[in-house]
């Protein structure tokens, strides 16, 4: 199974262009905030201090989570081309059977969402540094590798759930577009949820990934917050909520809820993602052993 992990990343950083241009696709959102979002939403605030502060972190949590997205799911193209092309049923043959074939490739997309998720922190915090001077709050940076883990491995998980029932490239190809688009809405980046009609609220906080972001912004901004709006505690709670930081329904969910939420679709994700290989292995076993 490791021969097939590594294969999947040679084969995918050997397309120097794909990868770029899976960068360019989430650093979209970054470009647009500079150009066109900031100013707006800047207005709305500016009578927080530090607002330039917040609101750089809180893109960077949000294109943090659209890169999880688009990046695993362009990763686990190569499901679908081996699939296509007829390479599966050659590794089917070898000691991983569907299982850990399976495997490999989630484990492969995992690894590439983690590196694409890492370069855009990198780029967008050095940007930001340089332009806005901002800070980084270091001492948090453990805890978004861990957002990190748990962001790539969900998005993972779940378009794996979508990838195993496509079977031809250019029908991916649309698919992928389609979640590319709505990526950014989903996340609350383009628009932040409280701007929203609350139909469409609704609707993002059926998506994991409006989640995932709030844990990015939540744990990056969580310091300028607390000094930002010391004694506003009215202040606070309406920010967290327009902007996303915190996901609510009849009240705020507290963090440890929204990492159980998260934590739950993961699990649900790699039950659904890994069952028909499961099976698959089992009745593959069971017809050797007969």
């Amino acid at each position: 199974m490791t021969a097939m992990i590594r294969r999947n990343l040679l084969l995918y950083f050997r397309d120097r262009a794909g990868v770029f241009f899976s960068l360019l696709g989430a650093l979209i959102s970054f470009v647009l905030y500079l150009v066109f979002l900031k100013k707006s939403i800047l207005t709305e605030w500016s009578a927080a201090p530090n607002a330039n502060q917040l609101l750089d972190l809180w893109q960077i949590g949000g294109t943090m989570t659209i890169m999880g997205i688009t990046t695993t799911l362009a990763s686990l193209e190569r499901m679908v081309q081996d699939r296509e092309n007829g390479v599966r049923d050659d590794l089917l043959l070898t000691d991983a059977g569907p299982f850990g074939l399976q495997v490999s490739y989630m484990v492969s997309a995992a690894i590439i969402g983690l590196f694409m998720q890492l370069m855009v922190l990198l780029i967008m915090g050095l940007y930001f540094v340089i332009a806005d001077g901002i800070t980084i709050p270091w001492a948090e940076l453990p805890m978004v590798g861990v957002i990190m883990l748990l962001s790539t491995f969900t998005a993972t998980a779940l378009n794996t759930m979508l990838v195993q029932g496509i079977k031809k490239i250019a029908t991916l190809g649309a698919v992928s577009t389609v979640i590319s688009t709505a990526a950014g809405f989903l996340v609350g980046t383009y628009v932040p949820i409280g701007a929203l009609p609350n139909a469409a609220q609704v609707l993002l906080k059926c998506t994991p990934g409006a989640y995932i972001a709030a844990l990015y912004r939540e744990t990056l901004m969580g310091p300028t917050l607390t000094t930002t709006f010391q004694h506003h505690a009215a202040a606070l709670t309406r920010f967290r909520t327009t902007m996303g930081v915190r996901i609510a329904w009849s009240s705020q969910l507290t963090v440890g809820q929204t990492y159980g939420i998260v934590g739950s679709v993961l699990l649900i994700a790699l039950f659904f993602a890994l069952l028909p290989q499961w099976r698959a292995a089992r009745q593959r076993r069971a017809l050797v052993n007969a």
